[in-house]
């Protein structure tokens, strides 16, 4: 991976953990707090979307993925904060 795209995959990250955040909770992380989200959300989303045997292509479906990756993971840490 080149810088280039190390930089679009943490933009990618960012901008899905902001949403996720917005979705799940109200709110962002901050800037480092959203790229961690995006970037474990982005992977978590990319093996349930593997399962479910859905496919998303280029730029949108990779934020797509991602946020919906990002909100699962959200929603997986309330479940665990409430225990």
């Amino acid at each position: 991976m080149d810088i280039t795209g190390l930089i679009i995959f943490l933009a990618i990250g960012a901008i899905a953990g902001w949403l996720a955040g917005a979705l799940m909770k109200g709110g962002g992380f901050g800037l480092l707090g959203n790229i961690v989200v995006g970037v474990i959300g982005a992977v978590l989303g990319g093996f349930v979307f593997g399962l479910l045997g859905i496919s998303a292509g280029g730029l949108i479906g990779s934020i797509v993925t991602a946020t919906a990756g990002a909100a699962l993971l959200l929603f997986i840490v309330g479940i665990i904060k409430k225990v």
